[in-house]
């Protein structure tokens, strides 16, 4: 059972409670509707073919067939679709141009789309589709990723520095005691939320009104107005309940093909992906390549530090895995070096998946911090501790907050760490190796201005507006409870309204600043509202409303280094015979600001821990050389951590205030997933005494690695 330990009670009901989630009743009655759900009059379906060659051009679309075919009214290909506009820099960067389809005959990956065919019904749709003919000019594809590729850059951006440094790495390195130099992996890796994909578009009284399953509405305006060169005042979209999102639900092909049709066709249309369609079109987690390089005193202390880490993008977008961040915050020495370079290839755009950078980078430098105090003799916690600094490791700017270490204390108390040998492969029930293992965790905490409407109703009830998204954590769960709290009422006289545009400019569902963002905004229109109530008076039947946006309060934030923090412990079973791993348990213990809602909380933060099970056993996509497509691309094909992998976990939080934060919210949506592969991999090491730096840690590779030290590199 978790408890939050924030040192004082709040009140029943209010912000720091448990809280059951506000729409809870209408998802488990199915009267919750999803994008895919809501009906229009005259709804046409449309379906996308993509293409089945990596690289090369379009010769031919024949549409005329399949024009004849039943209840088929349209097919749009690069030859008859509409322009868009490209040209422009949105909420983060450039657009991929996979989203602005049919602008091309060039074919730059497998899956690529190169047509809609839209019908009465989406039977109709799905069988012309697939029958649609079209011919290609094949070219060469290069889809081979891995380190050394002569090709490789560091980009530039706007997300920050590909490299950062301080110091003199190889002095530093050529005078340390113990020198560890090892190179880590993470395959391709693919976040299919439960709701697939799905967009209808109409025009209403000259209006573009689309309903869909997004991360944010205001974030799909905009791109939808300039990529179709509307004002954004003449863009609508909705998303009331979203299945699940992990980074992927941003603007893709799926909405711009809908919003085509229903402009040629004056009429809505609705897009649904498929499963299989998913795994070209949505994003994923590039495959990573990593080399750490540290240098220490015999006391374990840094005295350098090098994380380079290899991702891919596609040849038309350019996309990076921001891995080599990780080190920038965690752990000090006299020499830094971080860089993160990309490789294009001839594959689907990499996009944000539940801690971009933070996850994969967690788990290279942790396995080799883990390493380090292993070579040096020291306990892992006791290393950590060691290096923990007082002030941002390269940007030297003071930490808001920096709990990490009251994590791990807690953390190896409740998880009986006092008691571990740490010699490996000590420990043996049966035929399996038991051992246990800890990392440490870190994800940023932003905030960002939004806007956001407070009413009071005239029967005595408060309605919010604002272009907030519930991806499935809790979202609008904990603006409720925000909300009562700053307007000093029940919860249940409050009443949420998310993801209408129309709602105003507000943070997307990214980055865990959705809830610290909103937060902010509704605790500024609500404090203003319960101070023009104060002054007495009637409620007109209209209501009062009062709104807020916090542009000037975001501003004004000192510059500082803010975010959560977490150490995670796992126990391991492996059965050197087969070659299983069995997670037994897992402890999480966090510094994430202030908790809202601590029942939802602990759900987002078993989720990443599972997760992090997940990738560090089970997840791998892999690509077919010849065809350029993945392997299995459906969740039959694509292993991911099921029931019977999940074992007894449990997660908990520390006291964390920042003193000059006026939220204190630092987010928990992807904190939960950070280090946790990386606990896992240092049991295993513990449970067998052999090394896993390619992640999943497969049956086969224990097996290879039980087999013989020449195989124990894996």
């Amino acid at each position: 059972m978790t408890t939050a330990t924030t040192g004082t009670t709040p009140a029943k009901g209010s912000h720091g409670t448990p809280h059951t989630r506000v729409e809870g009743p209408e998802k488990v009655t199915g009267a919750a509707r999803y994008a895919g759900d809501i009906p229009f009059p005259e709804l046409a379906h449309g379906w996308l073919a993509l293409s089945t060659v990596a690289r090369g051009r379009i010769r031919s679309v024949e549409a005329e067939p399949v024009l004849a075919m039943p209840g088929v009214l349209a097919v749009l290909h690069h030859g008859n679709a509409p322009h868009v506009n490209t040209d422009y820099v949105g909420l983060l960067g450039a657009p991929d141009p996979t989203a602005a389809v049919f602008q091309t005959d060039r074919v730059p990956h497998r899956g690529w789309p190169v047509a809609l065919v839209v019908a009465e019904t989406s039977e109709q749709a799905r069988e012309a589709a697939e029958a649609l003919v079209v011919r290609y000019e094949e070219e060469p594809h290069d889809i081979a990723f891995a380190a050394g590729r002569p090709d490789a850059y560091a980009p530039g951006g706007h997300r920050g520095p590909a490299v950062e440094a301080k110091g003199d790495l190889e002095a530093e390195l050529a005078s340390s005691a113990v020198v560890l130099d090892e190179e880590y992996t993470t395959p391709e890796e693919h976040h299919n939320p439960m709701e697939p994909h799905a967009a209808a578009a109409r025009w209403e009284d000259g209006r573009l009104e689309v309903v869909d399953s997004n991360q944010g509405s205001t974030w799909v305006v905009n791109e939808l107005a300039q990529l179709f060169s509307l004002d954004a005042s003449s863009v609508r979209v909705r998303s009331e309940h979203v299945g699940g999102a992990f980074g992927s639900k941003g603007v893709r092909a799926h909405q711009v093909a809908a919003v085509m049709a229903a402009t040629v066709l004056q009429r809505p249309v609705r897009v649904v992906l498929t499963r299989r369609q998913m795994f070209s079109l949505i994003g994923y987690r590039s495959p990573t390549t990593q080399r750490i390089r540290l240098g220490a005193d015999d006391d374990g202390r840094l005295r350098a530090l090098e994380h380079d880490s290899l991702s891919l993008t596609s040849t038309v977008h350019e996309f990076v895995e921001g891995s080599a961040g990780v080190g920038r915050v965690m752990y000090d020495a006299d020499a830094h070096h971080t860089a993160n370079r990309i490789v294009r290839l001839d594959v689907p755009s990499p996009t944000f998946m539940r801690a971009p950078g933070e996850a994969p980078g967690s788990f290279a430098l942790e396995s080799a911090l883990d390493e380090l105090a292993e070579k040096c003799g020291i306990d892992p916690i006791a290393l950590r501790a060691r290096n923990d600094p007082q002030t941002g490791p390269v940007s030297g700017l003071p930490f808001s907050s920096r709990n990490l270490m009251a994590c791990f204390d807690e953390g190896a108390r409740r998880f009986g760490w006092a008691e571990r040998d740490p010699r490996p492969r000590m420990r043996r029930e049966g035929r399996w190796l038991l051992g246990t293992g800890t990392a440490a965790a870190s994800f940023p905490a932003r905030a960002v201005p939004s806007t956001a409407a407070v009413t009071a109703e005239a029967d005595g009830t408060f309605t919010v507006r604002i272009t907030a998204a519930d991806i499935g954590t809790g979202a609008r769960t904990a603006l409720t409870l925000v909300a009562a709290e700053a307007l000093e009422v029940d919860p249940d006289q409050v009443r949420v309204r998310i993801g209408d545009s129309d709602f105003g400019q507000a943070m997307i569902a990214g980055g865990s600043m959705g809830t610290r963002s909103w937060a902010w905004a509704v605790t500024a229109a609500a404090s203003d509202l319960r101070e023009q109530l104060a002054l007495g008076g009637s409620i007109p039947p209209e209501g009062i409303t009062t709104r807020s946006d916090t542009s000037a309060a975001i501003g004004a934030l000192a510059a500082t280094e803010r975010h959560t923090f977490g150490a995670q412990f796992a126990e391991v079973a492996v059965d050197t015979a087969t070659g299983e791993v069995r997670v037994r348990r897992m402890l999480g213990v966090f510094a994430a600001g202030r908790i809202v809602n601590p029942l939802t909380a602990r759900g987002q933060l078993v989720g990443g821990m599972t997760w992090g099970i997940s990738m560090a056993l089970h997840e791998e996509a892999v690509r077919d050389q010849a065809s350029g497509g993945v392997v299995g691309s459906d969740l039959a094909g694509y292993h991911v951590a099921a029931n019977a992998d999940v074992p007894h976990l449990e997660a908990d939080w520390v006291d964390d205030p920042d003193p000059n934060d006026p939220v204190g919210i630092k987010g928990i949506g992807e904190i939960g997933i950070v280090g946790a592969a990386a606990a896992v991999a240092n049991a295993v090491w513990h449970a067998t005494g052999v090394r896993h730096r390619n992640l999943p840690i497969r049956p086969d590779r224990v097996l290879l690695a039980e087999g013989g030290a020449g195989a124990r590199r894996d």
